[in-house]
């Protein structure tokens, strides 16, 4: 099968783990940019980097890349490439995209033109003059950026945070990508005890869950690529079975949510059903002021209430004050936390700053991801990561 170059977009901040997501898959990376990590693959790609990539935000199939200060440029560039390969005569194409610092600007114009250059490319493939567009949906984008144009076409179709058991939703839920990211940036493992003290809707607690058990993200979902021509169903269908032995089931988990919202425990424990992990998580009805920690050494992965989210500066107060003493009783409690509480850091001042911070966006909310690495258990040894 031919060599693909494949993009896995990613939010940013999350295109490290979005790296090391893609190399696990054992592809090999050519380029990684602000918001995208660049790969290679056949067509067989296209459902395991679909079905497996949990911090990234959706897979493109890359058609080409050029440099375009004109229409006519665009036009000729675009018209160049090789649609045909993936677009049959009755599919339905749609394009979209944007454009930075750019001298076409015109997202409308710029569509206009690339839709023009894809049919005119198509008609010497295909004997027709208008095309009915009523099969499969192939949606191309483009970017440009500094008047570099990347043609490519989305084979996720919705985003890949789209998991499928998320049924009962709460104010604000965080994306499951970005929950996913939290995880894999601690130095939690199934070994260890998670608690997530504002569950919310449980999505940190189930992603966690789902690496747990080596759940692939994809796995409960559809994507568009499933009714291309190019991509033969059997690949689909061996990139599912591979992922449906990969589960381990024999893994038993400590992972215990609680919110003081009786309709978010509610939502949570909807969403843990669904997801098929009702037994693999405890969730109660908890303030974070009577909460204990169910063991120890546990790493704390939460996502808590800021801003509008909460209204109430003195209870965000009594929250912190409650966080800094738990970590100053509990030297083996880590704490993993995300937040656009620019004062968050002057309230845990049991413990010196943050070890690490990062810059993360929920959302459009610029935030920081404040990790506190606590003692690490004599007997569990993990590799600390980026």
């Amino acid at each position: 099968m031919a060599n693909l170059e494949l993009i896995a977009t990613a939010t940013f901040g999350l295109e490290a783990v979005v790296k090391r997501e893609v190399q696990a898959l054992g592809f090999t990376v050519t380029r990684s940019e602000d918001a995208k990590i660049t790969f290679t693959g056949d067509e067989a790609a296209i459902p395991k980097a679909n079905l497996w990539l949990r911090c990234a935000d959706r897979v493109l199939l890359k058609m080409g890349e050029f440099r375009a200060e004109s229409f006519e440029e665009l036009f000729e560039q675009t018209k160049a490439l090789p649609w045909e390969e993936w677009i049959p005569e009755d599919g339905k194409f749609i394009v979209n995209g944007t454009s930075v610092k750019s001298k076409l600007y015109s997202l409308s114009d710029c569509q206009k033109i690339i839709k023009k250059a894809v049919v005119e490319r198509l008609k010497k493939t295909y004997p027709l003059e208008i095309f009915p567009e009523t099969g499969a949906l192939y949606s191309i984008r483009f970017t440009i950026l500094k008047d570099v144009v990347t043609l490519s076409i989305d084979t996720s179709g919705a985003g890949l945070h789209k998991r499928g058991y998320r049924q009962a939703n709460v104010q604000a839920p965080i994306k499951e990508t970005l929950a996913a990211a939290m995880v894999e940036l601690s130095f939690w493992n199934p070994d260890r005890i998670l608690v997530d003290p504002f569950c919310g809707s449980g999505t940190i607690l189930i992603e966690a869950a789902m690496i747990g058990k080596n759940i692939a993200p994809g796995l409960s979902r559809r994507f568009v690529s499933e009714n291309w021509e190019r991509v033969p169903k059997e690949l689909w269908k061996q990139a599912r079975a591979e992922a449906f032995r990969a589960i381990r089931d024999d893994v038993e988990l400590k992972i215990y949510g609680a919110d003081i919202d009786p309709k978010a425990v509610s939502a949570a424990r909807v969403n843990a059903s669904k997801a098929g992990l009702s037994d693999d998580i405890v969730i109660r009805r908890r303030s974070f002021e009577e909460l204990k920690m169910p063991g120890e050494y546990p790493v704390i992965i939460t996502n808590p209430p800021y801003g509008e989210r909460i209204g109430d500066k003195e209870a965000l107060e009594r929250i912190y004050y409650k966080m800094d003493r738990l970590l100053a009783k509990d030297r083996g409690c880590s704490l993993y936390l995300i937040t656009a509480d620019k004062e968050f850091e002057r309230s845990i001042r049991s413990r010196k700053k943050a070890d690490r911070r990062r810059k993360l966006y929920n959302g459009r909310i610029e935030t920081t991801y404040y990790q506190y690495y606590g003692e690490k258990p004599n007997k569990i040894q993990t590799d600390r990561k980026e």
